[in-house]
């Protein structure tokens, strides 16, 4: 069975299809969950999932022992679900080709630093845009700039708000996430 960690800063609603997906159809397994805020919904539901967590924040943040950790759980991928650091190279480098993203836009348009969450809807809505989506990538030392696996659109409707159009997004990332890191398991 595939050793999956899982990145999340926020409530986890991704993290928690992912658990959910796999453990329908036991092809792996999520064996860690790192976040930034002690907090976070993602950290409720590693505890209730008996999941593995670890905490991690600026001050005492040590890369070499967060890639020691890491190491340890064999991840066949490290899956970041709205982490709001950006990875340092030296993980990247430690795991090369196996962490991967999801952004709520289509890259290479709308992303970067400071493109997360209701800050990229309203950037999409504001520039008037037909359509919008998600775009899931491997993870490079720039942000949102990995070489892209998939993307799922959907339409932008007349008069929709940025709250519309995340509530529709978040129903794209809790489907095509799981499948997407599935596919890429059976590589």
């Amino acid at each position: 069975m595939h050793s999956l960690v899982i990145f999340a800063s926020g409530a986890g609603t991704n993290a928690n299809a992912i658990i959910e997906h796999f453990k329908k159809n036991g092809k792996a397994k999520v064996s860690l969950i790192v976040s930034n805020n002690a907090d976070a919904g993602v950290v409720e539901i590693a505890k209730k999932e008996e999941i593995s967590f670890l905490i991690v924040d600026r001050k005492t943040f040590n890369e070499t022992l967060l890639i020691e950790q890491l190491s340890d759980c064999k991840p066949a991928l490290i899956i970041l679900a709205g982490f709001l650091w950006k990875i340092p190279a030296a993980i990247i480098h430690a795991f090369p080709g196996k962490i991967i993203n999801i952004h709520p836009a289509l890259l290479p348009g709308y992303g970067g630093k400071g493109m997360y969450g209701h800050n990229v809807h309203d950037a999409v809505i504001a520039a008037k845009e037909k359509e919008s989506g998600i775009t899931i990538h491997f993870v490079n030392e720039v942000y949102d700039a990995g070489n892209i696996i998939m993307q799922a659109r959907c339409p932008i409707h007349e008069n929709e708000i940025a709250s519309q159009l995340a509530s529709r997004i978040h129903k794209l990332e809790h489907f095509y996430y799981p499948r997407t890191i599935e596919f890429l398991l059976e590589d």
